[in-house]
């Protein structure tokens, strides 16, 4: 295999120091998942150092290891790149990937549907080349510069995913990225802890436009209540390539008919004019969307939409967001749509029309179990209380509620739609789990420190066989 990193590249990309050549094959941050041949980088972050396992790494049959101080716990013989701080060093190596690259680039943020933006991107593009995107939810300050330094060498597009919380940390990573197009997915009141309001949050999200790159473009959704804000703030930072996706008329990518499936859904465009008609294997109006974003990034690299299209077929839901499964209960079969991962009101918004969306067996329910979504500062529990309207228009036919915020939610809640509440997840899930029964469909969702991969665990384990 073509080595990655060779220790002379790396020492000129950090200015580091290497003992001994090496030649890497990737790069890791976690001894878990350390592969052999990996650059092992030494993070040193608020609760662990990853110099204190260094020894591991190298059991782990590590190439080398990214230090910042004198490791007197492995063998003089173990190769080490000695730089002045490992964070800055992985930066650098970031940087280093991104120049001698000839990829074409996209980043994609957005306060919801970040993530399936981007592993759809992977199958797009992935159709017209090699194709190097962001592992999992790789998108912060650690996270963006690893996936970029392990940009491979020789391939055709890299796709990239930025988050945030507050201003700047976008501004810093895109100008690692400097993606040829720059990708939003939408605006929504997610880390109102954090920004007074939402035009805050869209002025953090356009910081994305700074890093594009000269003749680049920027994507955008033109059914936003910040649309203009976003397009102004394009044009700020000298994007005059400006593309649109939505249902407006308006949109250079809109979205003419959508049907759900029995596993998907089928999607009419139009793409800057021309017409497709393509199958997405995942449901949900708001997958429709981020398609939408998507085929209008590899139209604006000029790839083949048809083709990129047709690949869409074989996307399916991600873990904790949107995947099935079917709970083999002893009262009988219940089918469980995991929304665990994370949520904010828009993304409720969204799963909830899923579930109106998914048909119970003969006798079954609707249910929506919901956990707090968080960092939304002091408009939380009016938020929360007006999930209310949705919950209705989703014909949910019970609910169970756990965390603080959720209780203002149940407090509006007609007696017959109550299923059960309680302050965490732990402490609902068995109730729940005795709640199910034949025929049910439920939907679990909730942000992740909610925790609401505890009740899908409990689901999942009272299933028999699966």
């Amino acid at each position: 295999m073509t080595a990655l990193w060779t220790s002379t590249e790396a020492e000129a990309a950090t200015l580091g120091h290497a003992n001994h050549a090496f030649e890497a094959l990737g790069l890791s941050i976690d001894t878990r998942s350390l592969k052999p041949g990996d650059l092992f980088v030494a993070l040193k972050g608020d609760a662990r150092d990853g110099h204190a396992f260094l020894r591991a790494a190298f059991d782990a049959k590590a190439a080398a290891a990214l230090v910042a101080r004198p490791a007197n716990d492995v063998s003089p013989r173990a190769p080490l790149l000695t730089v002045a701080n490992t964070q800055r060093a992985l930066e650098d190596l970031a940087r280093a990937a991104r120049a001698r690259s000839r990829a074409k680039i996209v980043a994609v943020t957005g306060s919801v549907g970040k993530t399936t933006t981007k592993e759809i991107l992977r199958l797009a593009l992935g159709a017209l080349g090699t194709t190097s995107a962001s592992t999992a939810s790789y998108n912060n300050h650690w996270g963006v510069p690893l996936s970029l330094a392990l940009l491979p060498r020789e391939v055709r597009f890299g796709v990239f995913e930025i988050g945030m919380n507050h201003f700047g940390e976008i501004r810093a990573l895109v100008n690692l990225v400097r993606p040829d197009v720059a990708l939003v997915t939408a605006i929504a009141p997610a880390h109102l802890e954090f920004f007074e309001n939402c035009e805050a949050i869209a002025d953090a999200k356009s910081e994305i436009f700074d890093g594009v790159v000269p003749g680049g473009y920027a994507i955008i959704p033109s059914d936003s209540s910040y649309t203009e804000r976003l397009a102004a703030r394009a044009r700020q930072a000298g994007l005059h390539r400006l593309l649109r996706f939505g249902e407006k008329g308006a949109s250079d990518a809109r979205l003419l008919s959508f049907r759900e499936l029995d596993e998907g859904s089928l999607i009419e465009a139009d793409i800057l004019g021309q017409k497709y008609a393509f199958r997405a294997g995942a449901p949900g109006r708001h997958i429709a969307h981020n398609a939408l974003a998507a085929l209008l990034a590899v139209a604006a690299l000029e790839g083949d939409v048809n083709a990129a299209a047709a690949s869409l077929a074989g996307f399916a839901p991600l873990k904790g967001r949107g995947s099935r499964f079917q709970a083999n209960l002893a009262v009988g079969h219940a089918q469980i749509i995991d929304e665990s991962y994370n949520a904010n009101p828009v993304s409720m918004r969204a799963a909830l029309a899923l579930l109106r969306s998914s048909l119970p067996a003969q006798g079954g329910r609707r249910i929506a179990i919901l956990g707090d979504m968080l960092e939304l500062g002091t408009e939380a529990f009016a938020l929360h209380a007006s999930l209310s309207q949705d919950i209705e228009a989703a014909r949910a036919d019970l609910m169970f509620l756990c965390g603080p915020h959720m209780r203002a939610l149940w407090d509006v809640l007609p007696p017959s739609r109550r299923g059960g509440y309680g302050e965490t997840s732990t402490e609902i899930a068995p109730e729940i789990v005795a709640a199910l029964r034949d025929g049910d469909v439920a939907l679990v969702k909730g942000s992740f420190g909610s925790r609401m991969a505890v009740i899908i665990e409990a689901l999942k384990a009272s299933t028999v066989g699966g």
